[in-house]
């Protein structure tokens, strides 16, 4: 790609990246997993009957969540009948559920409400925070409370890296270009190792498993694929970086939300709707079931 087109893409991305931010800044802050589907589902018909003021919203088609989960659900459930389970999740606004319409918790509720359903066979500890990016979540883990959760946890589910990327788009908002992506995707690495080595230090048995993160502009601007060569790019780093590491382990997202007429984003169109995090949630599962057993 020549240089002209790559100045026609950033200023197109330059636009898209304008938007999200101020989407971003507003959103505010067993069993069977077809029960848990009509719970979400019915959660969002009463959200929509208390917007009506509002406006109509969008009905959520359930059929494609029906089907969801179930065979995964299943074994996970065998799994964690066999001990008492601690999972505790720290990272960003995707842990924290930032999209998910019924206001549940994404995919950290989902996995809570499903592997919990008839009894509790796992407790749950979510402490995501919306904003957070590699360097503030290993300042976060100098809190007491955070260090004496992860200390117990048998399972740590971390999302992290997109505010990171963010960060960079702010502070060169003028002159956006590829290279300093890169340069931050050097820090980025290096405060991956931090954060490994950290939860190492105050817990070395646990299971860390490092959810990677997707493209939010893949559907609308496909033509961009400076875009998409970011996304790529950060994600082969975490995953690089887990590898290095005994008992962590990167659980890939991306394709979840790549080719498929289904809405799968909030309002905003950066953070997950419900639909989105069920596809999360699933995943988790798959890799909890490969990992853990």
């Amino acid at each position: 790609m020549n240089k002209k087109t790559v100045i026609i893409c950033i200023s197109l991305l330059l636009s898209i990246v304008m938007f999200v931010i101020v989407q971003h800044q507003q959103t505010p802050d067993p069993l069977t997993i077809e029960q848990e589907v009509e719970q979400d589902i019915e959660d969002e018909k009463h959200t929509e009957e208390r917007d009506d003021e509002v406006g109509e919203k969008e009905e959520v088609d359930d059929s494609p969540l029906m089907s969801m989960l179930t065979e995964a659900v299943q074994s996970t459930i065998h799994f964690f009948t066999q001990k008492e389970t601690k999972i505790v999740a720290i990272g960003d606004s995707l842990t924290q559920g930032v999209g998910d319409s019924t206001e549940r918790g994404g995919f950290v509720g989902i996995l809570d409400r499903t592997i919990n359903r008839e009894e509790k066979l796992a407790h749950f500890e979510n402490y995501g925070k919306k904003g957070d990016r590699t360097d503030q979540l290993i300042e976060r883990l100098d809190s007491t409370d955070i260090q004496a959760s992860i200390r117990e946890a048998d399972i740590v589910l971390i999302t992290i890296g997109a505010n990171d990327i963010m960060q960079v788009v702010k502070e060169n908002i003028t002159n956006l270009t590829y290279e300093p992506f890169s340069e931050a995707r050097k820090l980025y690495e290096t405060r991956l190792h931090s954060l490994f080595n950290t939860l190492k230090n105050i817990n070395k048995d646990a299971n860390i498993y490092l959810v990677g993160f997707y493209n939010p502009f893949a559907k609308y601007f496909p033509q961009i694929k400076e875009l998409e060569a970011i996304v790529t790019d950060w994600n082969e780093t975490s995953e690089q970086v887990t590898q290095e590491f005994h008992r962590v382990t990167y659980i890939p997202t991306d394709d979840l939300f790549k080719e498929t007429d289904e809405e799968l984003f909030a309002e905003d169109n950066f953070h997950p709707n419900t639909v989105g995090y069920h596809r999360i949630a699933q995943r988790v599962l798959d890799y909890l079931i490969a990992e853990e057993r």
